[in-house]
């Protein structure tokens, strides 16, 4: 590929700990890991990244305007002040967080983590998607090149916003080398201590927000320990999100409210050790743009059963099991399944950490560069 200058928003990576915070800081160090060649700016709004020390193709330039009024001005009022007034010059800007702002030259290159807000808007924060609903459909239209984190994404790329096929690229996330069965007893007695946790548990993982089903969840939960007497406790594990409270009042209708457990924030050098502990991932959610804490729970060594829509059939392939998110019966059934047949806990376990290793944030960053390619000419 001929050398180019990419400019890529890494905002997001400075004010958001998870989600696309997370997927923006893994990236570009995997890119600053296995590219040399190109050339690279980070821009920031309104702080700088602390303690990161990037290769010579990659500098950090810093806007005194605050992220909150860039995106305001941009997409809110539609000023057209270019991006590269603040950013400087590049062949390519590359936002990773659904909009775009204004270029002048730069050829734009947007990613778009799913549609939700548009698949499943019964579970979007009204205001949000209200936001998206304008931002998002003018980024594609005006973007040289798409990204998704899925097939799933790109179909609905292409099907709800008219995208062209070739004019999307595919660069699914990856799962950190830290991500492995935790074998030190002392450090997993520690954070079993920390945050609480029960003996024997089924772990969720994810904001407490509708679109991850937790209120059925509860309910299979619920369905589980009437019918097979299992000691499992369940352990809900994300920050408070839109209409969360529905969640505390499904364990209160169910009559679990000493056996669900809410540990709030967990740190992410003890996420490991938290999958490790945990019997089984539930993760029935109702759309995913990828969905990433299965495979991450898989890289632990720890079975999944998980929901058969959006794109998380394609994350998990053949290990984990699947079933309707609508589904409390069949969700319940699952889990009694899993926690009840040794075999089949050691066949998911395999091949879930065989299918966990195919996703690495090297093999997105080399995605990221051919699409770099595309967008380029």
């Amino acid at each position: 590929m001929q050398t180019v200058h990419v400019t890529i928003d890494y905002t997001p990576a400075l004010r958001q700990h998870a989600g696309i915070g997370r997927y923006t800081r893994e990236l570009v160090a995997a890119l600053a890991e296995i590219d040399h060649e190109n050339r690279y700016t980070l821009f920031c709004a309104g702080q700088e990244p602390e303690g990161t020390e990037w290769p010579a193709n990659f500098t950090v330039r810093t806007s005194s305007i605050p992220a909150h009024w860039l995106t305001v001005g941009w997409h809110k009022l539609r000023l057209p002040l270019p991006a590269e007034r603040l950013a400087g010059a590049s062949d390519i800007f590359h936002s990773p967080d659904f909009t775009l702002p204004p270029l002048s030259h730069a050829r734009g290159v947007v990613t778009i983590h799913d549609l939700s807000f548009l698949r499943v808007p019964q579970c979007a924060d009204p205001g949000l998607r209200a936001f998206l609903e304008r931002a998002a459909p003018r980024a594609v239209s005006q973007a040289h090149h798409v990204l998704a984190d899925s097939e799933s994404t790109r179909n609905d790329l292409i099907e709800l916003l008219a995208v062209t096929p070739d004019k999307i690229s595919v660069v699914p996330a990856g799962v950190e080398p830290r991500f492995r069965p935790v074998r030190e007893t002392v450090k997993l007695a520690k954070v079993r201590a920390r945050y609480g946790l029960p003996e024997w548990f089924i772990l969720s993982v994810g904001t407490l927000e509708p679109r991850k089903n937790y209120p059925r969840l509860v309910s299979a939960y619920a369905q589980l320990r009437r019918q097979t007497g299992l000691p499992h406790e369940l352990v809900i594990v994300g920050k408070p999100g839109w209409l969360y409270q529905a969640i505390y009042d499904q364990v209160t209708k169910e009559g679990l409210s000493e056996h669900v457990h809410f540990p709030g924030f967990i740190a992410d050098e003890d996420l490991p050790a938290l999958y490790t502990l945990a019997d089984l991932l539930a993760f029935p959610s109702l759309y995913e743009g990828f969905g990433l804490p299965p495979l991450e729970a898989m890289a632990c060594g720890t079975p999944v059963v998980t929901s058969n829509n959006s794109s998380l059939p394609e994350a998990v392939g053949s290990a984990a099991l699947m079933v309707d998110a609508a589904d409390v019966d069949g969700l319940a059934d699952a889990m009694a399944r899993i926690l009840g047949n040794a075999n089949l806990r050691v066949r998911l376990v395999d091949l879930g950490r065989a299918q966990a290793a195919r996703f690495t944030w090297h093999a997105a960053a080399r995605k990221l560069l051919a699409a770099y390619a595309l967008a380029a000419h």
